[in-house]
């Protein structure tokens, strides 16, 4: 019999690990290719795992609300059907009443919780709660009505572990147990100053942030676009554009798609670095930094963007953008990214210096489009007239990308972006 194991999926640069919610197969189950097998959670997405092969469920290695680590195995499917199957799963096969003892595992202190059958005090609350959060907040004495005061980072609102165990941090720094969750934890240490403790994504982040920043020799260039023919372009096609697609047209897509032309034309910046050995990267895979209403960030990667049409890019910017705020991001829509976009401009941002993506080499903020007297070249002499301006900021790896070559790339964009036909179709 050939055994497949399902592991863990990574979810993101910065996730390390990730919440079992519930299986949606049982052991015996037969699986077609693509069926969803476990429901999972992370600080940034709940998601489910489709299974990449088509088999039999023979083992499963972690309970539900069990904390487990990015690669670790959690199933056990076989594809090629044997006498020996019977065998194979006959020992540690899981139920409600006898956890998993044949693969170490990794999670809280809270999954050996009985099951819930009540929240003191009994409280009917109309939200949903995980089966984790409940026997969490039994343990910790927690009210529903406590519970329904926490504002939910998870998707649709949904109260998340780490919601709750920064809910219980609060209480303690503060030393009461009122009803109140506090958006932050907050310990005052003088009349003037107050201390705010980070939540755990935000560990995670700058942990992120600071080892891309002692790994890469980080250096940022900067270039001026003129982006007026894009600006008077989308002006007078965004309507009839929403009303024949049912999408949004930004400027997002655009950007993004000169910035493929870019990567097409400099290969030396599509890479990463193992080592002393540098890695082309075959495929042009564009990530998009997107906000979340938590405040946090997350990189939907665009696959293949080389190859997307304007129509096909505006429609995957769209869809990511909107998945990514409501939590809905796959496990895969977020990994294999080879070159990293962020707009600063949203925030009003001139400018920026981006800190790199590991593993990636480069990554280009873009900055807000303003209206500025600039001089304009015509056959006529040179004049000055009234232009939309718009920054762009490359920050990459120095130990393998040059200035020359940095540079060069970033004003390939610029070219890509000025060349725009403000006369196509749509």
């Amino acid at each position: 019999m050939t055994h497949f194991e399902l592991v863990m999926p990574k979810m993101g640069e910065s996730i390390i690990e990730a919440t079992i919610l519930r299986w949606t197969k049982n052991i015996g189950d037969l699986i077609e290719i693509d069926d969803t097998l476990v429901e999972i959670a992370t600080d940034k997405v709940d998601t489910d795992v489709p299974s990449p092969v088509k088999g039999k469920l023979i083992d499963i290695l972690f309970n539900e609300n069990d904390v487990v680590p990015v690669g670790q195995t959690i199933a056990i499917i076989a594809t090629e059907m044997g006498e020996d199957e019977k065998t194979y799963i006959s020992q540690d096969i899981v139920t409600n009443e006898s956890p998993v003892n044949h693969t170490e595992t990794y999670s809280t202190d809270y999954q050996a919780t009985p099951p819930v059958t009540s929240i003191a005090p009994i409280v009917k609350s109309n939200r949903f709660y995980s089966p984790l959060v409940k026997n969490m907040a039994l343990k910790e004495n927690i009210s529903f009505e406590q519970l329904d005061t926490i504002t939910g980072t998870g998707m649709q609102g949904r109260v998340t572990k780490n919601d709750l165990l920064d809910y219980l941090e609060s209480i303690k720094k503060v030393g009461s147990s009122d009803n109140k969750a506090p958006e932050k934890i907050v310990t005052r240490t003088s009349g003037e100053n107050e201390i705010i403790e980070m939540d755990r994504m935000r560990r995670l982040i700058a942990d992120h942030m600071v080892m891309s920043k002692r790994t890469s020799a980080h250096v940022t260039s900067f270039a001026e676009a003129d982006v007026t023919e894009i600006v008077l372009w989308r002006e007078k096609i965004k309507k009839p554009f929403e009303a024949k697609y049912q999408q949004k047209i930004t400027f997002t897509p655009i950007f993004i798609q000169a910035v493929a032309k870019a990567l097409c034309d400099f290969p030396l910046i599509n890479i990463s670095v193992e080592g002393d050995k540098i890695i082309i990267k075959k495929d042009i895979n564009i990530g998009m930094a997107t906000a979340l209403p938590s405040g946090n960030l997350i990189v939907p990667v665009i696959k293949n963007a080389d190859t997307l049409s304007l129509l096909e890019l505006t429609t995957k910017v769209n869809n990511f953008a909107d998945r990514a705020r409501n939590n809905q991001l796959k496990p895969d829509e977020v990994q294999g990214g080879t070159f990293t976009t962020t707009n600063v401009g949203t925030f009003g941002s001139i400018m920026g210096t981006p800190i790199i993506n590991q593993p990636q080499v480069a990554i280009l903020a873009i900055g807000a489009i303003k209206k500025k007297p600039a001089v304009v070249e015509t056959p006529y002499g040179d004049l000055i007239a009234i232009r939309h301006l718009m920054f762009l900021s490359l920050s990459y790896d120095h130990r393998v990308v040059d200035g020359a070559l940095g540079s060069s790339f970033l004003r390939r964009i610029v070219d890509y972006i000025e060349s725009f036909d403000g006369n196509q179709g749509f």
